[in-house]
């Protein structure tokens, strides 16, 4: 993954999607099938872990989502911040993109929908907690995947790695009231405590942790020990993702079963919010004159998700049965393949992008 240069920071490399994540898809479909397989073959088993909570936190949950988000958080260098003027303009329009555009228009998507579009074939007890999942989904911009989908545009390493940093720093401090703003508009009642825990356990502890994590490893090993131990972290990251799925699936098993169809309904306005928030973020770069290898990763940024945070939340929040916590899965299941096409799309209208006035 690429990192930012300097004496003390880990140089960049070329990100290429390895195996695991390339079929990221497909393990996700196979988790999905297995853990409705075993929540339907052992309902005991699996109620008995739902029981297992402190403080509306699922442990067995909550400690994958550390082994997820800790070691893609190892990755990023908040010391980048200090370059973020390099590139304002890319900055600027990705910001714009994720914090004032893609929460509130996932939230719209959601109430045309799922409201309205799919709600005779949807459960009407589950409405409300699908669009929040949607809503969780689309507050929290990408973290780690960004630097692939990066790479693989030939994008411009630092002003990824500037903000991907900036826009963790901001969630820290946005991610609740943005989330807490739009389940209110959508008459979703918003549990401030547990909203405001799980921000505290899954954004502002794992962040903190990383950011010691790293200063210890690049002041006792440097950059090569860092990159070394994030070579084995990755499979320990995405087994954790994968056995998260299974958990969740298992839980909402019975649900599934009864209406598979959901999860095509569910994936409709979150594909519509990924095209529309990559194409506009696209378009404003070409706009303000801003370099495509600048314009290449402000598109894939403004337009992909931190859908293990989403997952967190929604677990958090709504429980792991809950509508929302099948919802920011279905993010997770089309994450891969639909970004793969955004990088397709970048690339071959390159051309168009430089031929401009």
């Amino acid at each position: 993954m690429n990192q930012a240069t300097s004496p003390h920071r880990a140089t960049p490399k070329a990100a290429r999607i390895g195996f695991f994540e390339r079929y990221l898809t497909a393990w996700v479909a196979l988790c999905i099938v297995t853990g409705t397989l075993l929540g339907h073959i052992l309902p005991r088993a699996f109620e008995a872990l739902g029981h297992m909570e402190v403080a509306q936190v699922n442990l067995p949950v909550a400690a994958l989502i550390w082994l997820m988000i800790i070691p893609m958080l190892l990755k990023i260098d908040f010391g980048a911040l200090a370059g973020v003027r390099r590139q304002w303009k890319g900055i600027g329009v990705t910001l714009f993109v994720n914090w004032a555009v893609k929460p509130f228009s996932m939230a719209l998507l959601g109430w045309i929908f799922v409201r309205h579009v799919f709600a005779a074939y949807l459960p009407a007890e589950q409405l409300d907690s699908y669009i929040a999942g949607l809503i969780l989904l689309a507050a929290a911009p990408c973290t780690a995947m960004v630097f692939v989908w990066s790479n693989l545009c030939q994008g411009e390493p630092n002003f990824t790695l500037s903000q991907v940093a900036l826009n963790d720093a901001i969630m820290v401090v946005a991610f609740a009231p943005i989330v807490a703003l739009l389940l209110g508009i959508s008459s979703i009642t918003v549990p401030w405590n547990t909203l405001i825990l799980s921000v505290l356990l899954y954004i502002v502890v794992p962040v903190a942790c990383s950011v010691f994590l790293r200063r210890v490893i690049l002041a006792r090993g440097g950059a090569a020990q860092l990159q070394a131990l994030l070579q084995r972290l990755g499979p320990v990251s995405l087994v954790a993702l994968l056995a998260t799925l299974v958990l969740l699936f298992g839980f909402q098993g019975q649900q599934i079963l009864a209406q598979p169809a959901v999860i095509v309904m569910l994936a409709v306005p979150i594909l519509i919010q990924v095209y529309f928030n990559s194409g506009l973020a696209y378009w404003l770069n070409r706009r303000f004159d801003v370099p495509h290898c600048v314009a290449g990763p402000s598109a894939l940024i403004g337009a992909s998700n931190f859908f293990e945070l989403a997952v967190a939340t929604a677990v958090g929040l709504f429980g792991v049965h809950s509508g929302a916590a099948l919802a920011t899965v279905v993010g997770v299941l089309i994450e891969v393949p639909v970004m793969l096409s955004v990088v397709r799309i970048v690339n071959r209208s390159r051309h168009w992008y430089e031929a401009r006035a």
